[in-house]
């Protein structure tokens, strides 16, 4: 019974719930307790006029894939900004085109973990792509940066 209820309250949640509740600026990041990374994007966010709240969890993979990211499109924390899915270390020029935009999808995507991103050391070896969230999935490429 316990794990049906968690469920649900998850389900809802993800849907559309609380995200809708947030301003356009409010960004409510999920990570790792242990991802430091995480925690250089959620300051990244910051620094461009971002309101971040981080909260660590153990339900990444779940909380993904109830936003309809499958495992191998999954970034490295999980993002409700808007009413949008933000999913990885995607760079905030795509966010601010998402935010503009409003186009008819639930979020945006960046797959592991790319160096060079926003909030990952190392260099930027090539451009890095972030995959729209459809209803039905993960689609096409939404920006490529």
């Amino acid at each position: 019974m316990r794990t049906i209820l968690k469920t649900l309250v998850l389900a809802s949640f993800v849907c559309g719930v609380a995200p809708a509740l947030a301003g356009e600026k409010d960004v409510m990041l999920y990570k790792n307790p242990q991802c430091d990374c995480c925690e250089g994007y959620a300051d990244y966010l910051r620094e461009n006029g971002f309101k971040v709240t981080v909260n660590a969890t153990h339900e990444l993979a779940e909380m993904s894939r109830e936003a309809g990211i499958a495992d191998e499109f999954q970034g490295c924390h999980l993002s409700f900004v808007d009413g949008y899915v933000v999913s990885g270390h995607v760079p905030v020029s795509t966010v601010e085109k998402l935010l503009t935009e409003r186009p008819d999808i639930k979020g945006v995507t960046l797959p592991g973990m790319p160096m060079g991103s926003p909030g990952m050391s190392g260099t930027k070896e090539a451009p890095v792509e972030m995959l729209e969230i459809t209803k039905s999935g993960v689609g096409g490429v939404y920006a490529r940066e």
